[in-house]
């Protein structure tokens, strides 16, 4: 597997990138062919990229059918150390999509709904089923737009004791300290705050503003902000450890 060369297209430069079950045979499933050239608008022999969503991808050609033509070697991205993960309370309607769409465009890597004790909304199997399919291909298309190459893990809804336990894990909290890679496992509760069973599991707590957000803004807040200190946007406050 090579590099791109400076002037190769890339998936930030191609005029579209999408993701394939094959990069040795690239095929675009019969939805993303339609929207490749029905709204972006592209004409067969138009430079697009397209990946595994495993950090593979490679430069490609639209063709005149699903089948793409490869147009350079396969280039591997490393995976983003460390891992981030947002947990969110489920919530009503359709803010757990928004929630997913966002939190997908800023590279968060594992993407978690859970019950949270306040919580209104309960997902039956049914439910739960068909919500795990939705959210997966709003993460799908999320990465399409933003041209991701690694797409987020999107897990099935756990518990709060299931997401409490995972490594790293932090709640986001006003009592909090700054955010830190520390802690690259956030939970983010219901507009109701956490109940005390829930502040009873002793995890650190990291703060996220001043103010009272709603529950998509507030997970899509802690994935901007653990995305910019991973990337190196903006330093770690000196007394994050503080408070946590």
């Amino acid at each position: 597997m090579g590099a791109p060369s400076s002037s190769a297209v890339t998936p930030l430069t191609a005029r579209a990138h999408a993701f394939v079950d094959d990069l040795e045979r690239p095929r675009l499933s019969a939805e993303d062919r339609h929207h490749l050239a029905r709204v972006v608008r592209l004409r067969p022999g138009d430079p697009v990229t397209v990946s595994d969503g495993a950090g593979h991808w490679r430069a490609a050609r639209l063709g005149a059918g699903p089948d793409l033509e490869a147009a350079g070697d396969t280039v591997a991205d490393p995976r983003p150390a460390p891992p981030i993960t947002v947990a969110f309370a489920v919530v009503k309607g359709e803010r757990p999509e928004l929630t997913v769409q966002k939190l997908t465009e800023l590279g968060i890597d594992r993407l978690i709904p859970f019950v949270a004790e306040r919580g209104v909304v309960r997902w039956d199997a049914t439910k739960t089923d068909r919500q795990a399919r939705r959210l997966a291909d709003i993460a799908r298309h999320a990465a399409m737009q933003c041209r991701r190459t690694w797409l987020p893990e999107i897990d099935r809804v756990r518990t709060f004791a299931e997401v409490a336990g995972l490594p790293g894990a932090a709640l986001a909290d006003l009592a909090g300290g700054a955010p830190s890679l520390r802690h690259p496992t956030v939970l983010v509760g219901p507009e109701g705050g956490w109940a005390p069973s829930e502040q009873a599991a002793g995890l650190p707590r990291v703060r996220i503003g001043a103010n009272v957000l709603r529950a998509e803004t507030a997970a899509i807040t802690v994935g901007a902000l653990l995305s910019a200190l991973r990337a190196d946007l903006v330093q770690e406050a000196a007394t994050s450890g503080h408070h946590v």
